[in-house]
């Protein structure tokens, strides 16, 4: 580590534009936390001398501490290490002034990770892979809507081009891509910048909706990084450009959704891909690996849909599963099987949605994949191309049940470290109550005086 120090503090020095640092963590909701901090304080940063609280990555949505959470309460709010993922300081150009930032993970004071940051979870499961001698190699897929950042509910942006404001959906619509040109040039400049492997962007089914993949990487922590990372600077680059850049689930109710997709395969030793066996339906440690995402997936759900907005996307036929189901070139499923060469065999995840925790999303796919290849659990028969024919479990339909089977479920409890699971129960629990307390301008227009 002490050669990448070096490195990077002699890059910083190149760069005398930049004045200020952001040391931050990424919460279990996905938001980077942290400080600002003068460009003289890198190399603390960076040596891991930087402290900040547990319970940084334990806030609900709105940064509120958890109600009785122990991690505030019973060590009196207590600091942890930050260590350095790693991960270069970033680059950021869309500040008033040029920034970097130092991604950081926790520790405590010996050392040791500590096990409620939601990057260490994924870590762990990675861990074991690496004991089996089994690299997944990850790619995500993420979407997004542009809006007015000046309206108050959620409304398509003024083109660039023609000054007129988006109304309707534009699927795959070259002519959108050319008007927002100077949006998605930025972002994939920055990209660049970062290390983010962008690959290509499509116009989406909604108003001002986009997607841009990241290709495969053979490190999952790294394309957790590359999501997170590539969310913040969409946002950032949208600002930049007069517009907003909107994450949420479902945005608008009456369009598509925002989804994350995750596609990944496995490689040996020797970097050959265990998925194929040179046959279209793939080897038997694949279907294993689709046995152990559908036996852990209703009770993952409340990681793939962590927030009230996420049970909006999950409707029948509109691309988003609400079955636990699987098929072969069939995206009316939770888990597809994509058709192409065999040797690119691999097994794509569509439950999650764009407001996920990426460290969270991955660590709960890789580690139910793991289950069943240990488990040589059987994903029965997969859907056909209508999803006719079989009764699926359902996912849990909202949030209070998904929190349950979360906070209940034995497979979750493999995957994830007790500290964070409870730690994400507490938090869903304290955001769903504060809901609950929330009257929406809808209900009282609906009920006010007619009941």
């Amino acid at each position: 580590m002490g050669d990448a120090i070096a490195d990077v503090l002699k890059w910083l020095e190149s760069r005398d534009d930049i004045q200020s640092l952001r040391a931050a963590v990424c919460d279990l909701n996905g938001i980077m936390r942290g400080k600002r901090i003068p460009v003289e304080q890198a190399r603390k940063a960076l040596e891991g001398k930087l402290r900040m609280p547990y319970s940084l990555v334990g806030l609900d949505i709105w940064g509120e501490d958890i109600e009785g959470n122990t991690l505030v309460f019973g060590t009196g709010d207590a600091d942890g290490l930050c260590q350095w993922t790693g991960r270069g300081i970033l680059p950021v150009n869309w500040t008033a002034h040029p920034t970097a930032l130092v991604p950081l993970w926790l520790a405590d004071e010996t050392g040791a990770p500590f096990l409620g940051d939601p990057r260490r979870a994924l870590a762990r499961i990675l861990d074991r892979y690496r004991a089996l001698g089994l690299t997944p190699v990850t790619a995500t897929e993420l979407e997004f809507y542009l809006v007015d950042p000046q309206s108050q509910r959620p409304i398509g942006p003024v083109s660039p081009v023609t000054g007129r404001r988006l109304d309707s959906d534009a699927a795959l619509s070259i002519d959108e891509i050319d008007d927002f040109e100077a949006f998605i040039h930025d972002v994939y400049d920055a990209c660049r910048m970062q290390g983010i492997p962008v690959d290509t962007a499509i116009a989406e089914n909604g108003v001002g909706q986009f997607e841009i993949n990241l290709n495969h990487v053979a490190d999952a922590l790294r394309a957790a990084d590359d999501a997170v990372l590539f969310k913040r600077t969409v946002k950032g680059i949208a600002r930049k450009h007069g517009f907003a850049a909107c994450f949420m689930a479902k945005p608008y109710g009456d369009r598509a959704g925002n989804g994350f997709h995750v596609h990944f395969s496995l490689t040996d030793a020797e970097g050959r891909n265990v998925f194929d066996d040179g046959s279209d339906q793939g080897s038997d440690i694949m279907r294993h690996a689709v046995g152990g995402l559908l036996a852990a997936m209703a009770e993952s759900t409340l990681v793939f849909a962590p927030h009230f907005n996420s049970y909006r996307r999950l409707r029948p036929r509109s691309y988003a599963p609400t079955a636990v189901a699987w098929g072969y070139e069939n995206r009316m499923v939770a888990i597809r099987i994509p058709g192409g060469p065999t040797g690119a065999r691999r097994i794509e995840h569509r439950v999650a949605g764009a407001d996920a925790n990426p460290y969270l999303v991955l660590a709960a796919i890789l580690g139910a994949a793991l289950i069943g290849i240990e488990g040589q659990l059987s994903p029965g028969d997969p859907a056909g191309r209508d999803g006719q024919g079989l009764q699926p479990a359902k996912l849990p339909p909202d949030w209070a049940s998904a929190i349950a089977s979360f906070e209940n479920g034995a497979h979750v409890a493999a995957i994830f470290p007790t500290i964070l699971r409870d730690s994400f129960i507490a938090c869903k629990r304290q955001e769903l109550n504060t809901f609950a307390l929330n009257v929406s301008d809808f209900e009282l227009e609906t009920y006010l005086e007619s009941v």
